[in-house]
């Protein structure tokens, strides 16, 4: 079950990354990012009252407002990070917050096999090569760098704080509604103060707005497959070992090139399809050490 539904998070998060990016290219990031996350709100809070997960309020819903707060920082912080590039070098250190959850679940007690351990070697590596790491050429920015780390310390943070914001179901409907309700909060000053500084909030042009109804649907397909992930994770994190789930779902980079080989017919590198058949391999001996 862990792998599977760890699987599944990787799947999810890799689409929602490229149809973010592809968003991206149409509209301001933080947009997309307060759009996205508001849909997810609506639909999470009519889960949240369908099923009366609003009476399991609990302390460990302290978890999903950290996730929530950490969450937006580390994506502004990618994004600033891609921008300043080159982004073979950012993509791949950005996977490194595999990092944080893997740490978390040695010290709370897990203990990977062998075969599990080595994995979990192949698959970090996989993941990393599969972003197409520039090895030489391309000047790096010290600040490029330093926000990617800030990001995907970020990123394996939320993976650490998702996991233990609840412990059913239900509780869980409730923890990815307040995480949600903090990313829209965190997210929405962020694109206030932006246009008070003379950001865009808005597509250029006249049809901004038109454009913007036009993304509805990829908007919310984006927010609810990054909701769904978060709780395909957490429900992977809870039912085997954490150091498993986080690296079989960090396998998201993976799908993310792959979706931009099938949709934008984008030519992978060598050094990207090393990393996929890496990262396949690590995953094969994670779901059988």
């Amino acid at each position: 079950m862990t792998a599977l539904f760890a699987l599944a998070t990787a799947l999810l998060w890799g689409l929602a990354d490229f149809g973010g990016g592809l968003l991206t290219r149409r509209m301001p990031a933080l947009t997309v990012l307060v759009i996205s996350q508001t849909i997810a709100v609506v639909v999470l809070g009519a889960i949240v009252i369908a099923t009366g997960a609003w009476r399991e309020v609990s302390p460990e819903l302290w978890y999903a407002v950290a996730a929530g707060l950490v969450g937006p920082v580390a994506m502004l912080a990618f994004y600033k990070a891609l921008a300043l590039g080159p982004m073979g070098v950012v993509s791949p250190l950005g996977s490194l917050g595999v990092v944080v959850p893997v740490s978390v679940g040695l010290l709370i007690g897990d203990r990977p096999g062998f075969l599990q351990f080595a994995g979990i070697g192949v698959a970090i590596v996989g993941i990393v090569l599969a972003g197409g790491p520039e090895l030489r050429g391309a000047p790096v920015q010290r600040q490029a760098v330093l926000l990617t780390l800030v990001a995907a310390f970020g990123f394996g943070s939320v993976m650490a704080l998702i996991a233990e914001a609840s412990s059913t179901l239900t509780g869980l409907f409730l923890a990815l509604f307040v995480q949600r309700v903090t990313n829209v909060a965190v997210g929405g000053g962020a694109l206030y103060v932006s246009v008070k500084r003379g950001g865009r909030a808005l597509p250029e042009g006249s049809g901004g707005m038109n454009v913007v109804w036009a993304a509805l649907p990829g908007l919310a397909f984006v927010g609810l497959a990054d909701v769904a992930a978060n709780g395909t994770y957490s429900i992977a994190a809870q039912n085997g070992p954490v150091t498993v789930a986080a690296v079989l779902a960090n396998l998201y980079p993976v799908v993310t090139a792959l979706a931009a080989r099938g949709v934008l017919k984008e030519r992978l590198r060598a050094v990207q399809a090393a990393g996929a058949g890496l990262a396949l391999v690590g995953t094969v001996l994670l779901a059988t050490g």
